[in-house]
């Protein structure tokens, strides 16, 4: 790291190993970085300009893209990433990369990571990591996406949820009040990402019991990085109040089932 250097932080997998150098980003490079960045640049000319460039491959197994200005939200999320406003432009721009990823033709041949995919699988590339670390902002309204990381064939439905489940935040108040501002109606807010995004009445249905099925493949991956000893996740699972808390989180979901459909569906 030279003095040039800015050290990017926000996010658990990269901690402490993203730099800027001027117009570029320079990061550990994924396993499969070379099928997720044929994925990036065909986004581009299908029409999707809100995410980074791939550059190419840097020494010590890194990767190089072109840096997106912006605001990024880190926690606790300051009270302008979670305006109303705010959510409905996520879902504007959600369905922005899900219409330009439905042309792109997935890479049968890639290891796309499995941790936090749709079992059920897809046709179409979704990025699943849409947290609001990963949102670029600019005036108040999301610009681009950052950290395709995650990216994996699934349904255009579960990037959905896995994306209410960060800014929702579709998490049980206590849990919530952790790092997003207090006072936020989950289901007013899950209506505004779904109008935002123009979810369909039959997508709307299915809502609710996806994120149910996304909370539990969120908690499998985390249970995995605790049996491997990873100290990120060792120390944010003990700080974050243990399984106690995410049985807290998913019962709270099952208890509000109704409530969120009937937001939905109003």
């Amino acid at each position: 790291m030279t003095a040039e250097d800015e050290a990017l932080v926000g996010g658990m997998a990269n901690a402490r190993a993203v730099f800027r150098r001027g117009d570029f980003v320079e990061r550990p490079a994924p396993r499969h970085a070379g099928a997720l960045h044929a994925y990036l640049l065909a986004l581009r000319e299908h029409g999707f300009d809100a995410a980074p460039t791939p550059v190419g491959l840097a020494a010590e197994g890194r990767e190089r893209l072109t840096y997106v200005p912006g605001d990024v939200a880190l926690p606790p999320f300051p009270d302008w990433a979670m305006t109303e406003a705010a959510l409905g432009s996520v879902g504007r721009l959600l369905r922005r990369l899900h219409e330009s990823s439905k042309a792109v033709a997935v890479d049968a041949s890639a290891e796309w990571p499995r941790d936090l995919a749709d079992p059920e699988g897809g046709t179409m590339l979704c990025h699943n990591d849409v947290c609001p670390e990963n949102v670029v902002f600019r005036d108040g309204r999301a610009a681009a996406l950052i950290d395709f990381d995650m990216a994996a064939p699934g349904r255009p439905l579960w990037d959905i949820a896995m994306t209410a489940r960060y800014w929702v935040p579709m998490l049980d108040p206590e849990s919530a009040a952790a790092v997003h501002p207090t006072g936020l109606d989950a289901p007013t807010r899950l209506r505004i990402l779904a109008d935002g995004y123009g979810l369909s009445g039959e997508e709307r249905a299915d809502l609710p019991g996806v994120i149910e099925q996304a909370t539990e493949v969120c908690r499998a991956f985390v249970a995995r990085r605790v049996a491997d000893d990873d100290p990120v996740y060792l120390q944010a699972l003990a700080e974050r109040g243990g399984w106690r808390r995410w049985d807290r989180m998913q019962k709270w979901l099952v208890d509000h089932r109704k409530a969120f459909t009937a937001a939905l569906l109003d």
